[in-house]
């Protein structure tokens, strides 16, 4: 039986001259955990605090390393729950699950390794209704939609860039796209959203996100109004998180499907968005959520819901190699998002997306690998550590 005898972490990053907020790699904290016979898996941890991991993720002295140094891995789904259990007189959100989170994916993939299989298999394996899909349409791949940011927000600026950036993603044959009109007025939403489709054409998927930009459901009602036109696929964070309320009230004046959950922690915050804020789409990043025993279960959930799961990513292709798998178990879970290193000006990011599972025809296949089956070239450790 594998027994875990050591935690790693470090810290990369494209450095303070690529801004983060323009497609660049902000000082990023990944770990791997080790085993008695020499297996490792390896995942990241996104927007915690790198100096939070390194404190509390290393040697048996650390806040993870003595809850997890020695055990043996029977099953992901013990060590997650053996944690969680650890943590009943702490917060169980934020930063620990977020960072359980990591080393649930790491676990996943020390675990496919050992069995010679590649864990979405492991986790149930890709099933679609034989009355619900043909022989020629049953699923293999998933689409990664792709986030478009610009390098100013609001006006023309904005909204050229980002239907710019849509048409050579396009070109490249890539078929979904998120536009991101944030701290632009009620106009440039819309606007942009209709210049994205005229430049996209009728056939690719569009989505539209805000960042939480609005605080009054009748103003983006009105905006919904105007959106309904384009053909939206999902309409995503138009309100702070924090009270689902707003939804529910929104979601009852609108045909398009609300989205939000990408900083959403634990099953249960995804089981409040659906049941009480009817957002009917959710967007757990696959360790922010509390990784991919966490994300199986959102995914439990939101079936007989009725809901979508479509995982965030506004990170690295190393999450998104977590986001694949769970694409190959879910049957509600058509898109992925994923941050395109071809219009953003980070060196780390290409370097990462092309050790990555490669998108074909717009889509990327179900890997085979055995594990999360992403490879991270070492070198990049040395090259973009960050101190």
């Amino acid at each position: 039986m594998l027994k875990i005898t050591r935690l790693e972490t470090f810290v990369i990053g494209d450095g303070p001259e690529v801004d983060p907020d323009q497609g660049g790699i902000e000082p990023l904290a990944c770990l791997r955990v080790w085993t008695d016979d020499g297996l490792s898996g390896f995942s990241e941890v996104f927007r915690v605090p790198p100096g939070v991991v390194q404190a509390t993720v290393g040697g048996s002295d650390t806040h993870f390393g003595r809850l997890l140094i020695g055990q043996e891995i029977t099953h992901p789904e013990r060590l997650w729950q053996h944690v969680w259990d650890s943590l009943i007189h702490t917060n169980r959100r934020g930063w620990e699950i977020i960072i359980l989170g990591a080393l649930d994916v790491a676990i996943w993939d020390i675990y496919g390794q050992s069995l010679g299989q590649p864990v979405w298999q492991l986790l149930g394996g890709a099933q679609r209704g034989p009355f619900q899909t043909h022989d020629e349409t049953r699923k293999t791949s998933v689409v990664p939609y792709c986030t478009l940011v610009s390098d100013v927000w609001g006006g023309e600026a904005m909204i050229a860039q980002q239907t710019d950036r849509a048409a050579r993603l396009r070109d490249l044959g890539y078929r979904a796209f998120k536009v991101e009109p944030m701290m632009s007025s009620p106009k440039d939403v819309v606007e942009l959203a209709r210049r994205a489709r005229q430049v996209l054409g009728p056939e690719p998927t569009l989505m539209v996100d805000v960042g939480y930009l609005f605080n009054d459901v009748p103003t983006v009602a009105r905006i919904c109004r105007e959106l309904e036109e384009f053909d939206i696929c999902f309409f995503e964070t138009p309100f702070p998180v924090d009270s689902p309320e707003p939804y529910a009230r929104l979601a009852e004046l609108t045909s398009i499907p609300l989205a939000m959950g990408e900083h959403g922690v634990t099953r249960w915050e995804f089981l409040d968005m659906i049941d009480r804020g009817k957002v009917s789409v959710v967007q757990p990043y696959m360790t922010t959520c509390g990784g991919l025993t966490e994300a199986k279960r959102i995914v439990d959930l939101a079936v007989p819901r009725g809901a979508l799961v479509c995982p965030g990513n506004w990170s690295t292709q190393i999450l998104g190699a977590a986001s694949v798998h769970l694409a190959a178990y879910s049957p509600i879970t058509p898109f992925i998002e994923f941050a395109p290193a071809e219009v953003f000006d980070s060196p780390l990011r290409r370097a990462i997306q092309e050790a990555g599972f490669p998108v074909k025809n717009g889509a990327i296949e179900f890997p085979d690998a055995p594990g999360i089956g992403y490879q991270f070239p070492e070198h990049l450790a040395a090259k973009y550590r960050v101190r």
